[in-house]
Formats: structure tokens, sequence, C-alpha cells
């Protein structure tokens, strides 16, 4: 990106910034796609960002690239972490460098993804193995402590295969606080959930923000959670960011009136926050735009 700004503004303390990102994949007929484009934002210590939009908006991909599984074509990712002297661009960093960052935060997948030859207690206790110099005698009492902060204590002896949906979360969130990371990355955590356990998953992740001091990424498709939990939000459209703010500008969007809104972009932002069949994001045809864009190109 010749002659565009690719660094973060040095007046505004972030833990992430991400400037001018673009991640390219090729479609049926090979020509390159642009799954990003041009995602410049910023998350801030201790809050709360939830990222959203539609399928196929390029949630998923984004979330890849912030934990540095997908290797962005342009822009970049700025990490400054409490024990880093100065931040880095994880897409400079060395292989060694970006471990050392990897430490820095966890990460709470869609499905848990809990070792199923592991009890509980064994898959949280295995980042502290694999990844810290806590004396093995000291491991047993840290994943008593995050089994107790996410309340499955009890369950610490049981195989994945005997928990429910909202167990196996909670024990993947327990793991991805094994560390104690600055950081926690969301993925879905509301997916495959009834309404009460999510909203019990939403409780959770509101009292670790606090007890943990963390600054969270939340990835989700939920809105009910999403408004629960955000300090702030960010809306993805095709691969662009449609609009960020805190949630009170997107609480006012969603329950305005769409002929009152000031523009397309806010009157698509309404149709995706109230679930409505009609308005800017689908033709009438009732085809989804992000069908289109990714069927088109």
């Amino acid at each position: 990106m010749s002659g565009m700004r690719v660094v973060p503004e040095e007046s505004q303390k972030f833990v992430i910034s991400v400037r001018q990102l673009a991640k390219l994949f090729a479609d049926q007929q090979g020509r390159p796609v642009r799954v990003l484009d041009d995602i410049t934002f910023d998350v801030y210590p201790g809050e709360t960002l939830v990222v959203m939009g539609g399928s196929g908006c390029g949630k998923s991909t984004l979330l890849n690239c912030l934990i540095g599984e997908l290797r962005p074509e342009e822009g970049g990712i700025f990490y400054q972490t409490r024990v880093m002297p100065q931040p880095i661009n994880i897409l400079d960093a060395r292989e060694e460098q970006l471990n050392e960052v990897r430490k820095r935060f966890g990460i709470l997948f869609q499905s848990g993804a809990l070792f199923n030859s592991m009890t509980v207690a064994e898959n949280i206790a295995l980042p502290l193995k694999e990844h810290s110099y806590v004396d093995p005698s000291i491991i047993d009492i840290v994943v008593t402590l995050k089994l107790q902060q996410v309340h499955m204590l009890p369950h610490r002896d049981k195989m994945p295969a005997q928990l429910s949906g909202g167990q196996k979360k909670r024990a993947g969130l327990a793991r991805a606080t094994a560390l104690d990371p600055e950081i926690l990355f969301y993925d879905e955590p509301s997916a495959g959930l009834d309404p009460v356990t999510s909203a019990a998953i939403d409780e959770l992740i509101i009292d670790l923000s606090k007890k943990l001091s963390v600054t969270s990424v939340v990835v989700t498709h939920e809105m009910d959670s999403a408004f629960r939990i955000a300090d702030r939000m960010v809306m993805l459209d095709r691969g662009r960011v449609l609009r960020i703010g805190p949630r009170g500008e997107f609480e006012r969007i969603r329950d305005t009136a769409p002929e009152r809104l000031a523009d397309e972009d806010e009157r698509l932002i309404h149709q995706f926050l109230n679930g409505k069949t009609e308005g800017p994001l689908t033709d009438a045809a009732g085809m989804s735009e992000y069908e289109k864009w990714i069927v088109t190109g």
C-alpha cells in the first residue's frame, strides 16, 4: 500500500491496532476477491469490542488474521501489551516474536475445541504445561482457580463428551484464561446455545472482563448477546468497516425508524440489527447482498 499510512496513531493508547488490512481469496474462476478491504480500527485496554455482520461479511477471516492464523496481503496488525516496550506488527514479526504475542491472548473457539481424550482439568492444565514455567505442584491449584471462575469445578474430572454445550464453552473459557492473558478472543460464544445458557455465558464474559482486567474482542452475529456485552461495536459489510462506535450509537440506529435515519449505511445497519427481511441488505428477489457478493465477487 505505497504512500498510505499503515501504522497506528502514536497519541492513542491501544492494545490492538488494525491498519488498512486487506485479505484476498480466489473465487471459483481463480480471480482475487477482497474478503477484507481497508479494515482500520483500534481496540483499547479493558474494553469489550464486538465485531458483527452477516454471514460472509469477513468476521471469521478478520479474527483469523488477528490471531495470526491467516496472513493478509496488505496492511498491519499492531499489538501493544503491558510487557511490550513498543508496538509489534505481527505481520513483520519473527515466529518466536509471534509466539510471545500469542501467549498474551486466549481464544474461546465456537465449539470450545476441547481435546476429547483429556478430562476438563487436563485440558485446562495443557497451556500451563506447554507454555509456562509453573511448577507442577502449582498447576493443579491454578486449574482449580480457573474452574471456579467459570463455575465448572464439579466437572473437573469429566470428559468433554459428558458435557453440555454450555459446559464446553465454560471449560473452553477456563482454558483460554489459564495463562492469565491480557486479551481474550471469542468466536461466536453464543452459537448453538439456548437463550438462557447464552445469557449466562454473556454474564461470564462481563464478569471475567472486570475481574481479570482483560481486553475482549468478540465475533458474533447474535444481537441480544452483542448488546449485552459490548462497550463498542464494529459492523462489517462485504469486507469493509461500515461503522464503528459505542454501543449507544448502534442502539440509536436500531431503535430509530428507517425513514428517519441519516443515510443508506444506517438503514443497512438498522435492517441487520432488527433482523428485517426487507431493506438495503436484500434485493426484490430476497437475495442478500452478501450472497450476491460471494457469487459474483
